[in-house]
């Protein structure tokens, strides 16, 4: 892991989003943790650092690089059937123990994550935006690890990616802060966030603030961010009635327009006490959001009409979906096709 470290350590720039502070010491903004870092110190994301005064972050590399669709982010009502360039560097602000990406989340924490340095690949923002051209990808994403800890990097990318033509979105647990979202909105499209529970105890566990998350979803969706919304249904960790029924209402306090995706969980990494979540808890889960006045509601693993989109107004199928395949879309310019009313997303 000291090897891997290293060489993350070579490919760093100095950072925008920081706060000189007394002795040599910094302060990060990336993350809400807002970290003191001394001289020597790394923040609680491991890949942040201070050398003599001077923030490091990462910059220049990606661990994983993928082209697939947009709905697989997930994104429901972003440019629906077009393909994302994903992208994903090393590291994360938070240390869930049901992470489905730890192996590149958790691999400056965890040596089980036994990353080989052969994942790493060097490129540059010119090259991460030609990629995208090359294979027809409408939008750029930063995904996989916590994007928020890389923002420098990924603000380079997407400042070229917009200039070609491209959308830019995150993929985040959502512990951002201020500074960190005015910085992006500029570039950024839309907003990807998972609220992991109503807990504050359990987000504690997580390593992260309820509140902080919260505070994100409002902040983005003020920003004029598109913003969707997941939820990983736990069995036993946040899958009670009402405890659902405070995530739907939590994002129906910023707006009923957000869409939210329950999603199921399988057991892996350290959560191995856990089953998978039953259908018919998503089903449940889908059902609580609708009845608490969200107008786009999606479980996520569940084939058929819980995949599809509808209307809010006279529940006409706009969208159908099979999985990550736009089987039908009769959205047209933004409205439904029967009644003419506006579905809210960013359709093109």
């Amino acid at each position: 892991m000291n090897r891997l470290s290293d060489a993350l350590d070579a490919m760093t720039v100095p950072a925008s989003l920081v706060e000189p502070l007394e002795g040599g010491a910094v302060r990060c903004l990336a993350c809400a943790h807002r970290c003191r870092i001394p001289a020597g110190g790394r923040g609680v994301c491991q890949v942040r650092f201070n050398r003599a005064g001077e923030l490091r972050v990462p910059w220049g590399y990606v661990a994983g690089l993928q082209s697939d669709p947009v709905e697989k982010k997930p994104f429901n009502h972003l440019l629906p059937g077009s393909d994302a360039l994903t992208f994903g560097m090393l590291g994360c602000d938070f240390h869930c123990d049901f992470c489905q990406n730890w192996i590149s989340s958790q691999a400056l924490r965890d040596p089980a994550a036994g990353l080989d340095l052969a994942y790493i690949r060097r490129i540059t923002p010119e090259q991460m935006v030609a990629a995208a051209l090359r294979v027809g990808a409408k939008l750029i994403v930063s995904s996989y690890n916590e994007p928020l800890i890389t923002t420098e990097w990924a603000l380079d990318i997407f400042k070229l990616a917009k200039e070609s033509g491209l959308r830019c979105a995150y993929v985040s647990n959502g512990n951002a802060t201020p500074e960190a979202l005015q910085a992006l909105r500029p570039y950024l499209t839309a907003y990807k966030i998972d609220l992991k529970c109503m807990n504050t105890a359990h987000y504690r566990q997580l390593g992260g603030s309820l509140q902080h998350i919260l505070d994100t979803i409002d902040l983005a969706y003020q920003l004029g961010l598109w913003v969707e919304v997941v939820t990983l249904v736990i069995p036993g960790f946040n899958d009670s009635v009402d405890e659902l029924y405070d995530a739907a209402l939590a994002i129906r306090a910023v707006s009923p327009n957000i869409p939210w995706h329950v999603t199921a969980f399988h057991p892996d990494y350290k959560k191995q006490d856990a089953p998978p979540t039953p259908a018919a808890t998503l089903q449940l889960a889908a059902e609580i959001g609708q009845e608490a006045g969200l107008k786009y509601v999606y479980a996520g693993n569940i084939p058929g009409e819980s995949e599809n989109t509808l209307c809010p107004v006279c529940k006409e199928e706009q969208i159908e979906r099979l999985g990550y395949r736009i089987m039908r879309n009769s959205v047209i310019d933004g409205h439904c096709s029967k009644c003419n009313a506006q579905l809210a997303g960013v359709w093109k």
